[in-house]
């Protein structure tokens, strides 16, 4: 397993984080920031009702926004999620991500998590997001972790639209984020994801800027693209640009891009809707003017 420094990797991130931006180009990040969010239902007290609302608001977040990229849900829920985009979203724009297998905790073998993510497929899922067994990463099995990628990457039918969860807060370092980000990659994963968003902690400038650089080296040695998800704790529009000038700095303005990063926070959006408002009119819209699904 290799060494992260983690002095330099919380200096560049800081470097990064403190950068101030033109109003425009803010206006810009703000937008490209909306189509990149994942807009996220997984409670036990989900109903068809809540998961047709979650579509409605993907497909328009806010007068004059497009659409996100994608609504996250249990699969039990996706054949829901399929009938509303079906009916709304018009351009096909927005995906359905299920998560599959012991959700959030990982725990459950290879061949019970491929079981689950083919289920979910079949019931109308573009998009499969697995969580690894962190007690089998962190005891040193990564023999496990690896099978159980690769298991859950076969049964998707390729590994391009799996985002493996590393549930970072749990892991113990900045090294084992980056071992954990180089098995998934190796395993056939075409993402990785730094939390579940059920745990204190989730998404920080620092754990994201490992596991950028895992993809870029990644990049440069095989050509392959590998997407990044930043999920929990993103918040503000503020953080949400910040990590964007992540992305950017790290891998270039090509992975601003649904298919390459994605940013998961319902909240987040009303957010950035918020400030997109704000520089179109200059002044912030009452609640009367927010849209309420």
């Amino acid at each position: 397993m290799g060494h992260v420094n983690t002095a330099a990797v919380q200096r560049r991130s800081r470097e990064i984080w403190s950068r101030s931006l033109k109003s425009d180009t803010q206006q810009e990040l703000l937008r490209r920031a909306v189509g990149v969010v994942d807009l996220t239902t997984l409670e036990g007290a989900d109903t068809v009702g809540r998961v047709h609302r979650l579509c409605a608001r993907a497909v328009r977040p806010d007068l004059d926004v497009q659409s996100v990229a994608a609504v996250c849900v249990y699969a039990d829920m996706a054949s829901a999620a399929r009938a509303a985009l079906d009916a709304m979203d018009i351009e096909k724009r927005v995906r359905i991500a299920c998560v599959a297998g012991e959700f959030p905790s990982g725990r459950n073998t290879p061949q019970e998590k491929a079981r689950a993510a083919k289920w979910a497929k079949e019931q109308g899922a573009d998009e499969i997001d697995m969580v690894i067994d962190r007690g089998a990463m962190l005891s040193g099995n990564y023999k496990k972790v690896s099978e159980e990628v690769r298991a859950v990457c076969e049964a998707s039918g390729g590994g391009e639209h799996v985002k493996v969860i590393l549930e970072c807060a749990e892991l113990s370092s900045l090294s084992v984020i980056q071992h954990a980000s180089e098995i998934a990659i190796e395993a056939g994963a075409g993402w990785i994801k730094t939390s579940t968003g059920k745990l204190p902690g989730g998404a920080t400038p620092e754990n994201i800027l490992v596991m950028l650089n895992v993809v870029a080296q990644h990049h440069r040695a095989t050509g392959k693209i590998v997407g990044v998800k930043a999920a929990g704790g993103v918040r503000t529009a503020k953080d949400a640009i910040r990590y964007l000038a992540l992305v950017n700095e790290t891998l270039g303005e090509a992975w601003i891009d649904p298919d390459r990063f994605r940013i998961g926070a319902s909240t987040l959006l009303d957010d950035l809707c918020l400030q997109l408002r704000h520089h179109q009119t200059r002044k912030y819209p009452s609640s009367r003017d927010l849209p309420l699904a």
